[in-house]
């Protein structure tokens, strides 16, 4: 009788995907076995959410629409990831990504507050959200949301360097790279915005 042929499938053993750099995560979303494309996301969103959702949280100061726009941020990175370069880093290229998703919040959050103004009382209470009144109340909590109801009121040149440089932990020179300024000038922005915060305290 002749013996059965021993099974030379060779089994796939399990990747840890999180030992692996954001730039090979990266080339395994585009470029690998369909199985692993969406596993290799995951791993980059579970590695970047936390610092991320920190820079969003700082920068409009609600916990509720943070989350939403760090959703946001990611479906945003999702659809780009293939003119990402990989010769960049990856967290100042998301960090940008989440600035330019606060911007948009503070810009549609300023159109609303125009119309509440403009606007007759009861559709002006329409349009109106309740991030100012929820601001407000912050500030008188502890040092803590007060420095950061400070943060949010500095002009966004200022506001934004120190953010990623602080909160996000990102180096100078990644900052530069989110903002698309020079080193020299996240410098100056964060010195100008540790003086504005000085001055408010």
């Amino acid at each position: 009788m002749i013996p059965p042929r021993p099974d030379r499938t060779v089994r796939r053993t399990s990747i840890d995907l999180d030992a692996y750099d954001d730039a090979a995560l990266v080339a395994a979303h585009l470029a690998g076995p369909a199985a692993d494309r969406q596993a290799a996301f995951t791993a980059l969103m579970r590695r970047h959410k936390q610092p991320l959702y920190r820079l969003i949280l700082a920068q409009i100061g609600d916990p509720d629409e943070a989350l939403d726009l760090l959703q946001d941020s990611f479906v945003a990175a999702h659809a780009a990831l293939s003119r990402y370069d990989r010769d960049r880093s990856l967290r100042a290229w998301l960090a940008r990504i989440a600035i330019n998703k606060c911007r948009d919040w503070h810009r549609r959050r300023r159109v609303r507050h125009m119309l509440a103004r403009v606007l007759p009382i009861e559709a002006g209470e329409r349009v109106a959200d309740g991030a100012a009144d929820t601001e407000t109340n912050a500030i008188g909590r502890d040092d803590l949301a007060r420095t950061l109801a400070d943060i949010a009121r500095l002009p966004a040149p200022l506001r934004e360097p120190l953010l990623l440089c602080t909160i996000h932990e990102l180096s100078q020179a990644e900052a530069a790279q989110a903002l698309g300024i020079s080193t020299k000038a996240v410098e100056t922005r964060i010195r100008r915005a540790r003086a504005a915060l000085a001055a408010a305290a």
